[in-house]
């Protein structure tokens, strides 16, 4: 089942190397459900937040009406950063599933693991390695295009 809805995130990180961006893509699943998609958008829209995690997280809360994910399940193509790492604490998301981890800024196994601090109020689940090659490979892909281009 997850790779099912990795997948999903796969799909949504496509969608995000096709505007130019890198390609991380994220799904918010509740009740084996997609409740929420991201994709990064920073480019795009100008803006460090908009993240695929981070678009997921808003996009799910609007549509449950609350601000706290209660058994919900994020899906996410790369390990996230510190930002969607505490974003992910502050909205109480159940479990994150990941594909490849980041040595550069991976906040939730690599540099830091912010999502299962005890000192904070509440801890995620994590699960690395989710469809991880196909992932990785997505990445790979889009920054030798990158630099290919780029000469």
């Amino acid at each position: 089942m997850h790779e099912k809805w990795m997948a999903e995130a796969l799909a949504e990180a496509e969608k995000a190397a096709q505007m130019g961006e890198v390609p991380v893509g994220a799904v918010i699943v509740f009740e084996n459900e997609i409740i929420a998609r991201g994709r990064n958008e920073m480019r795009t829209r100008q803006d460090p937040t908009h993240h695929a995690e981070m678009q997921a997280i808003q996009r799910a809360a609007t549509h449950l009406g609350y601000y706290r994910l209660l058994g919900c399940d994020l899906y996410v193509t790369l390990e996230p950063c510190a930002m969607c790492a505490g974003a992910m604490v502050l909205a109480r998301i159940r479990h994150c599933y990941y594909g490849t981890s980041d040595p550069k800024t991976g906040a939730c196994q690599s540099l830091m693991n912010i999502p299962q601090d005890e000192r904070l109020n509440h801890r995620v689940e994590l699960t690395a390695g989710v469809l991880a090659e196909a992932c990785r490979a997505q990445l790979q892909q889009f920054f030798q295009q990158i630099r290919h281009k780029n000469g």
